[in-house]
């Protein structure tokens, strides 16, 4: 199905966004963050190379495996760190960029269950889920690139993750962001990458995708430290970031799972800057929160204001955000309660201008994929950039001439002014807007889910993306066949 062109990716801060606290009380959280890594220090996995690069960098490596990060350390990592990046599609002919003016939206990410299509319950996702995700994805006007929605649950080898990239290369066009747990896979990986650009060095100009590492709060082992030195070396941007979940793994308070979350961040970005300075290694830790009712991950309201004061902290460091909240649904399926959670979580995307919303369609905490979701999700991104695009405020368009010429008893129906304006600030959406089932249209009296679900078919019905040229997709096979029978050796 044919994509519409998408709106203006970026605003140029025409509307403004939202900081929940003071600027001294954001300070504050930052100073605490570093005084925590400077004080009390990080864990990390002792014996490998990061050892070495954070003891050149001017860290404090203990025996067991604490390193303190002076205050300096810090500074100097984020003062010399990208803050911007240009991600390239599979042809390199289309960029678009992460930094904090821009809003990307994404799929994801890795969710192990998708809806049975007979009995709508959930079950094991697999790599023709993920083809069908990504194909669908490829076509909707307001997804910018491609994250690995859901995982192929029979193969959770390094033979699966490496497969996961190749799914998704094969069915999109797209730029792509990648995880995996091995880091054997995305040497693999990066490998194919440097393959579709021609060669390593093409690759680091024009990255191709944006690798996403995942520590615990303090705490990195050595497949995140290798990760790290081995996305850094190769120029692929990453962003490394966990969950610090308020009163499990981290502190209840708003302000105490924040400083943890921060800190945690400042240790991926002085390793990543160790390893090659001026790369782009950006903290992307998320404050969750217990239910303390249930124990569960929940508390929405917490949850909610966390967000929003780490968009803002890290917009006095300079930083784009990776939002954590924006299309994500707690329901187990799409449905009236789901609909209703992501109307409220896409809204809150307007006040937070994150860089990357990358949660689009998942459902249950992460363990459910939903399409129907997806196209809601992308519908609601159409919104929002309509409405990041702000109003402009000049003569013309306060229109006090209009008035002069109609008159207090004729109408601006007819008037040129009008017409000239009268689709500017539209929201062109598939499903609600001019396209709700009113008592006063003709539509066909279907509800949201029906609605979308006659779109979702046809999209699913429709072409492909052009495919892999046949030499190199038998040379990602290649490398896909190679790095699994090493692994296996």
């Amino acid at each position: 199905m044919a994509s519409l062109p998408p709106r203006q990716r970026n605003p140029a801060g025409a509307t403004l966004p939202y900081d929940p606290v003071p600027g001294a009380a954001a300070d504050r959280i930052i100073e605490t963050a570093l005084r925590l890594v400077a004080e009390i220090g990080i864990r990390f996995e002792p014996g490998g190379e990061a050892d070495a690069l954070l003891s050149a960098a001017g860290c404090h490596v203990g025996d067991d495996g604490v390193v303190r990060f002076p205050e300096n350390v810090v500074r100097r990592a984020l003062e010399s760190m990208a803050r911007s990046v240009t991600l390239w599609n599979r042809d390199a002919t289309s960029p678009v960029t992460i930094d904090d003016r821009n809003t990307l939206f994404i799929p994801g990410m890795t969710c192990i269950k998708v809806p049975d299509e007979e009995t709508g319950e959930p079950r094991d996702s697999t790599a023709e889920d993920l083809a069908l995700i990504t194909r669908v994805a490829d076509g909707l006007p307001n997804i910018d690139a491609i994250c690995m929605a859901c995982k192929d649950v029979s193969d959770s080898t390094m033979h699966g993750e490496i497969g996961e990239f190749v799914t998704m290369a094969r069915n999109t066009t797209k730029p792509l962001e990648y995880l995996c747990e091995h880091t054997e896979s995305l040497h693999a990986v990066i490998e194919m990458a440097a393959a579709i650009r021609g060669g390593p060095r093409q690759l680091a100009e024009k990255p191709y995708f944006m690798h996403t590492i995942t520590p615990l709060p303090l705490f990195y082992t050595r497949i995140h430290c290798d990760q790290i030195i081995a996305a850094a070396r190769a120029g692929v941007p990453m962003d490394v970031g966990t969950l610090a979940i308020g009163g499990a793994s981290a502190p209840i308070t708003v302000a105490g799972c924040l400083v943890y979350a921060l800190a945690t961040d400042f240790a991926g970005i002085v390793l990543g800057q160790a390893t090659r300075e001026g790369c782009f290694c950006i903290g992307s830790t998320q404050a969750y929160f217990m239910e303390p009712a249930t124990g569960g991950i929940g508390n929405l309201p917490q949850t909610m204001l966390a967000e929003q004061l780490m968009a803002q902290i890290r917009r006095r460091l300079g930083l784009p955000h990776f939002g954590g909240l924006g299309g994500k649904a707690w329901s187990r399926r799409f449905d009236r309660d789901s609909a209703l959670m992501i109307g409220t979580m896409m809204e809150q995307l307007f006040f937070i201008r994150p860089a990357t919303c990358s949660y689009l369609g998942s459902h249950d905490q992460g363990i459910t994929y939903s399409l129907p979701a997806l196209l809601l999700c992308d519908d609601y991104a159409g919104m929002l950039r309509v409405m990041w695009e702000g109003s402009t405020i000049d003569d013309d368009t306060l229109a006090l001439e209009v008035l002069r010429e109609v008159g207090l008893f004729g109408t601006v129906l007819g008037h040129e002014h009008t017409a000239r304006y009268c689709r500017t600030g539209v929201w062109d959406s598939r499903y609600l807007g001019a396209n709700e089932p009113l008592s006063t249209t003709d539509k066909p009296d279907l509800d949201l889910h029906e609605r979308i679900d006659i779109d979702l078919k046809a999209r699913i019905a429709a072409p492909p993306p052009p495919p892999l040229p046949e030499e190199l997709d038998r040379a990602l096979g290649a490398i896909h066949s190679r790095s699994s029978d090493m692994r296996a050796a």
